[in-house]
């Protein structure tokens, strides 16, 4: 199974992932600086800046895609409860 490397910014920390994981749950395990509401991609709580390695990043569902326009989302930003990983190097820090 592919794996990723996240490293989470805010707290230096980097870890090795599964592909198919979402942000939220290796932020959560890691104890990163990624609050969340939902988890279910409407709230926008969990609104993550991805410095490096948006290109690893399964593309935003319609859902996501809409939720970030509605809150007018920087470019470059992702729900991490909806971001999930392909593989590579990804870098975040709560947005």
């Amino acid at each position: 199974m592919p794996k990723a490397q996240v490293t989470f910014e805010d707290i230096g920390v980097t870890v090795t992932v599964p592909a198919g994981t979402r942000l939220i749950e290796v932020s959560e395990k890691v104890g990163a600086g990624i609050t969340y509401g939902c988890r279910e991609g409407e709230c926008c709580t969990c609104l993550t800046k991805v410095i490096k390695g948006a290109e690893h990043l399964a593309t935003p569902s319609v859902l996501e895609d809409q939720v970030l326009k509605d809150n007018l989302a920087p470019r470059g930003h992702r729900l991490a409860c909806q971001a999930q990983i392909l593989g590579g190097e990804i870098t975040v820090r709560p947005g």
